[in-house]
């Protein structure tokens, strides 16, 4: 039985992968800056995407970040980098925009610690997945642009995303009471080939 699944296995793969066609590749970056009189933020998130049968685009993500502070005349910096992987799956209109779902995993090197009332976690690394979608518009053949809406579902309590949730629930006194996982991101994408 075990040879016989070993095989049906090899089989549907290599349908599946005779299926499959290879149309294009293209690079996208994300980019990110915040800053105050308190510190700030940057970072770059390259992917690289290849693009199957015109409609899917999987591939490698990269990301890091740096971040300062100098709250009260206390001073540090910090680097978050890591990586991971996305697949997006588009449905073409006949117009220039494209609607896409996505699904991307990223694991961060986070030094970002959580303090609860029980204890102290810190964690070096944060792994982070979100699902969403949103629009690419083409705005000619080699440049595109990326506009999504992404939930957390891991939502780790070290996660370097945490501070750009931008969904927050509030009580009747203004209090935020509730903070959804829920990031935007806009991506410039470039055909590659």
């Amino acid at each position: 039985m075990k040879k016989f699944l070993i095989v049906f296995l090899i089989f549907t793969i290599q349908d599946i992968t005779a299926q499959i066609d290879l149309t294009s590749q293209e690079l996208g970056i994300e980019g990110y800056f915040g800053a105050s009189n308190q510190g700030g933020s940057f970072g770059i998130g390259p992917k690289f995407g290849f693009i199957l049968n015109e409609n899917i685009a999987i591939g490698p993500s990269f990301r890091i970040q740096r971040n300062w502070s100098n709250l009260l005349g206390n001073s540090f910096s910090q680097t978050v980098y890591g990586g991971g992987a996305f697949a997006h799956i588009r449905y073409k209109s006949k117009g220039k925009s494209t609607v896409f779902g996505a699904v991307e995993f990223e694991y961060l090197r986070s030094p970002f610690v959580d303090i609860n009332f029980q204890n102290v976690t810190a964690k070096k690394w944060a792994p982070t997945l979100f699902i969403g979608g949103g629009f690419l518009v083409r705005v000619n053949k080699v440049v595109g642009i990326n506009a999504g809406i992404l939930y957390d579902v891991i939502n780790a309590d070290n996660s370097p995303f945490r501070s750009s949730y931008f969904f927050k629930q509030k009580n009747q006194a203004g209090v935020i009471t509730k903070i959804y996982p829920l990031i935007y991101r806009l991506t410039f994408l470039f055909k590659l080939k």
